[in-house]
């Protein structure tokens, strides 16, 4: 059974920092992108960051870029997101999912394995 299973989340004070965690296990997904995604409460799910297959590369969402930074071990078939400077509008529940590819993708559709999602809340 193919799992992803996000830890980390909690409830931080504004300009503070969490470390996400995703941690697969069922198949290896070494060779494919990893992605975080967040939704906040009626919002729609939003496009966080994203990594390649090994690594060499990364991307970020503008509002986050500079502040959430995506890392990968494969040999602990783990997945990260360091979070800092937190702010209140960061509130939501995180995702992370496994890639159809080894090069990573912005939109939903392009992932087909999901976690449960982790809640992050931010407070003022």
């Amino acid at each position: 059974q193919v799992q992803l299973v996000e830890s980390g989340g909690g409830l931080v004070q504004a300009g503070g920092s969490l470390r996400l965690s995703c941690a697969t296990s069922g198949r290896t997904f070494s060779s494919n992108a990893m992605g975080w995604f967040r939704q906040a409460s009626g919002k729609e799910r939003e496009f966080v960051a994203a990594i390649s297959w090994s690594g060499s590369s990364t991307f970020t969402a503008d509002s986050m870029k500079g502040r959430f930074t995506i890392s990968r071990d494969n040999a602990k078939n783990t997945v990260y997101l360091q979070m800092n400077s937190l702010k209140p509008e960061d509130t939501a529940v995180y995702y992370c999912a496994a890639d159809t590819a080894p090069f990573p993708h912005r939109v939903p559709d392009s992932y087909n394995y999901w976690g449960q999602g982790t809640q992050v809340t931010v407070s003022s």
